[in-house]
């Protein structure tokens, strides 16, 4: 290897080491709220990197958390629910690729049937995911 290569070598890497240092700190927050009528919902919600554990939370209450997303892509964070006989599990945040637009607020209401999203630029709440049944074991 030449000098041309390892000089090339270490201006891809300061420059690397300057963006990385030079970008805001851009704080992403999801937020779910128990929307069911008089039931305890418990919910988990985890990443790769991040397990908030199992909780109940009663009804009309919410959780939140916030993250800085990966500088390259690939967060992901999902949550699994249970009421009664019902389980769940959807994603609550994926990263597509190399985000610059800011910080992202993602709302989610968990309902009788299933789960919904409050629309990212409009007050739509859209339904995502259906409840799905565990039978007990005999």
């Amino acid at each position: 290897m030449g000098i041309a290569h390892n000089t090339l070598l270490a201006a891809a890497v300061l420059t690397t080491m300057v963006i990385i240092m030079a970008r805001p700190s851009i704080q992403h927050t999801v937020h779910l709220t128990n929307m069911l009528r008089h039931k305890i919902l418990i919910v988990h919600c985890q990443s790769k990197d991040n397990d908030f554990d199992a909780r109940a939370l009663p009804v009309g209450e919410s959780i939140q958390w916030s993250f800085e997303p990966n500088l390259f892509g690939g967060t992901l964070f999902w949550c699994k629910l249970a009421v009664e006989d019902k389980r769940l599990t959807f994603t609550a945040y994926e990263q597509s690729g190399f985000e610059q637009n800011g910080a992202y607020t993602g709302h989610w209401y968990v309902g009788g049937n299933g789960v919904y999203r409050k629309g990212k630029y409009t007050n739509d709440v859209v339904f995502k995911a259906a409840w799905r049944r565990v039978w007990p074991r005999r």
